[in-house]
């Protein structure tokens, strides 16, 4: 089974240097529109089978043309939903940098609880836990391997990674995962393999890899056939 993690299009937040977390109504800004509308051709020629998403309209306005394309209606996860910023949630990031809190984030994102919000612990938990529910759901609805796309955030992205590559979550400032980025997850009975990070290129289907490295003998290591 593998996910391709994808972060929404640059949103209206993103450009004022705004922590949007769970507020309502954050929309993509003509840049996000743009990168949502590409995605129809960057994931041209994968065998995309089901779509799921964070239930924030920045994430359903990045589905909307490859949903559309695709003939397949989204699937709204409310998992994979923004970290609860609690009272950071639409402050200006220059004012938060000046906040003790922030360093821990920073440099010990495991020990971060926001304000009224909940911790980034939390967030890998709940985010990991859907990839995988919905990795097995697919698995057996389709009796074999699906590639499906999860629409969802930056730091939820960058926990989900550092779960599948084995790292602690307090080394996941070191992932990036820019807006309308893709990163690339292949899960197997084995172990996860990250096949790709942060991809913002024009085309998918010729970066992800049939069978990640390390991956020989593991019978479920082909992805639509030799490129998928």
């Amino acid at each position: 089974m593998t996910v391709l993690l994808l972060r929404h299009g640059r949103s209206t937040a993103n450009t004022s240097g705004v922590l949007a977390g769970r507020t309502e109504g954050v929309d993509l800004d003509e840049v996000g529109r743009a990168q949502a509308a590409g995605l129809v051709d960057r994931f041209d020629g994968l065998p995309i089978r089901a779509l799921v998403r964070s239930p924030l309209l920045r994430c359903r306005r990045t589905l909307e043309p490859l949903a559309a394309a695709l003939g397949i209606d989204p699937l709204v996860e409310e998992r994979l939903a923004e970290v609860d910023y609690g009272s950071w949630t639409g402050r200006k990031l220059g004012e938060l940098v000046g906040e003790p809190l922030w360093r821990v984030v920073q440099a010990q994102p495991s020990a971060a609880i926001f304000p009224d919000g909940e911790g980034l612990a939390q967030v890998q938990a709940r985010a990991v836990a859907a990839i995988r529910e919905h990795d097995r759901r697919l698995a057996e609805q389709h009796d074999g391997d699906v590639l499906w796309v999860a629409c969802t955030h930056g730091d939820v992205i960058k926990a989900v990674v550092a779960d599948a590559i084995g790292v602690h979550l307090d080394g996941f400032q070191r992932i990036t995962a820019d807006p309308a980025s893709a990163s690339v997850i292949r899960y197997t009975s084995l172990r996860p393999f990250v096949i790709h990070l942060n991809h913002t290129g024009a085309s998918l289907a010729a970066t992800v890899q049939a069978a990640p490295p390390g991956a020989a003998g593991d019978s479920d290591a082909v992805v639509g056939g030799s490129t998928a």
